[in-house]
């Protein structure tokens, strides 16, 4: 079956909220939500802990008032809540992260999809479509190291870049394989295929990294590939071509889990990086650099008839920027949300993640969603919540 069009309302409307939602990412990766622009406010005066700039006191230091409260004690509890109310048990940054972490995944893949389609689907141009992505989010990077007050600039030597080469090799192969499996079938069913990279991951660690795998999580692989398989069974939009290409992507994402941290056991590596924030912006423009030979390889003399289709079709390059910069801030996003919580929360938010992903997509493009499919589906997902907190759940009480 072919993929429904989207219509022209749901084409306007995914358009004023990719703008809103855009303007929001940007000003929230450009100054942070986790309490720097807080302490800007402070330092001018505004926020809730606020003090006047000019206060009358008596001989003693003693504000003058009604409370008489002394100075000193004063500057003790500066950042404590006024008028006696307590601070909010609720992270409204992480809050935000979160949501911004779901709503960048799922608009990728739609604004993905979208620019594919355009391109020519299965004969168009995913190398260079996912190599143009991977630019767009190396020039907001670069816009961002370049603006004033908005991110500081790291601080690392040739040869630190040299040590994150093999990271953003694995980073640019996992997300050139992805929009190549995206391209070649259906959205749902390359997301249902991705979510198998726990058994990819468990083989390289047991195998290759000398990292030794639970038996526990060995015992949920099966889970995993039967639900894939299952899901696979009534796929109406299933290519060979498509499972293999998400499988690589798989291995890439594998890989690179490993080598990085291998990466950041390198001594002052961390400090010289500064921020995860800057970390995966150094890995974009790397990513970006390296995919370069391979789109000139595979797609480089057919870029001059993607430039031409790209101008007489706006719905190319406007879901090519839209879904670039949606991959570049949900990753930031997913980044700084993972940072602020635990391993459970961690499977929980993945897990949840893939499903809201794998549905909400499948509706608005219209690809199907069988009862097979979706059984397989909870099956697959439901494994891969089970590979990432079986340890905890079997693990000796103290």
């Amino acid at each position: 079956t072919h993929t429904k069009k989207p219509t022209p309302q749901s084409l306007l409307t995914m358009k004023v909220a990719t703008t809103l939602t855009l303007a929001f990412i940007c000003c929230a990766s450009a100054f942070g939500l986790n309490g720097q622009t807080t302490s800007v406010m402070k330092k001018v005066g505004f926020g809730a802990g606020s003090k006047p700039m000019v206060q009358a006191i008596d001989v003693q230091g003693n504000r003058l008032g009604s409370n008489m409260q002394p100075l000193k004690s004063a500057v003790a509890n500066e950042d404590a809540p006024r008028g006696g109310a307590t601070k909010s048990p609720v992270d409204i940054g992480l809050l935000l992260y979160f949501g911004l972490w779901y709503l960048g995944n799922y608009y990728y893949n739609i604004t993905n999809k979208l620019a594919l389609n355009a391109a020519g689907g299965k004969v168009g141009f995913p190398m260079t479509i996912s190599s143009l992505q991977l630019g767009v989010g190396s020039i907001y990077a670069l816009f961002l190291w370049l603006a004033p007050d908005a991110r500081s600039r790291p601080k690392i030597s040739m040869d630190d870049i040299v040590k994150m080469l093999p990271v953003a090799l694995c980073f640019m192969g996992a997300h050139s394989a992805s929009v190549f499996a995206m391209g070649m079938g259906a959205v749902s069913f390359a997301q249902i295929v991705k979510a198998s990279e726990p058994a990819f991951a468990a083989v390289l660690s047991q195998f290759v990294y000398g990292k030794k795998v639970s038996t526990a999580k060995w015992l949920c692989l099966p889970i995993v590939i039967g639900g894939v398989i299952l899901a696979s069974v009534k796929e109406l939009d299933f290519a060979w071509s498509a499972l293999i290409a998400a499988c690589i992507a798989n291995m890439f994402a594998a890989v690179r889990g490993n080598e990085n941290k291998k990466l950041m056991e390198t001594p002052g590596l961390k400090d010289r990086i500064g921020t995860v924030g800057n970390q995966f912006a150094i890995t974009t423009v790397l990513g970006f650099i390296l995919s370069l030979p391979v789109l000139f390889l595979r797609e480089g003399s057919r870029f001059g008839e993607f430039v031409q289709l790209a101008k007489t079709t706006p719905a190319i390059w406007m879901n090519l920027v839209a879904s670039g910069l949606w991959f570049y801030g949900y990753n930031e996003c997913a980044t700084m949300t993972l940072k602020k919580t635990g391993a459970v929360t961690q499977s929980v938010a993945n897990t949840a993640k893939r499903v809201i992903v794998i549905v909400g997509v499948a509706l608005v493009l219209g690809e199907s969603l069988s009862p097979i499919k979706l059984i397989g589906c909870s099956i697959g997902i439901g494994g891969v919540f089970l590979y990432s907190i079986i340890d905890n759940l079997v693990k000796p009480k103290k």
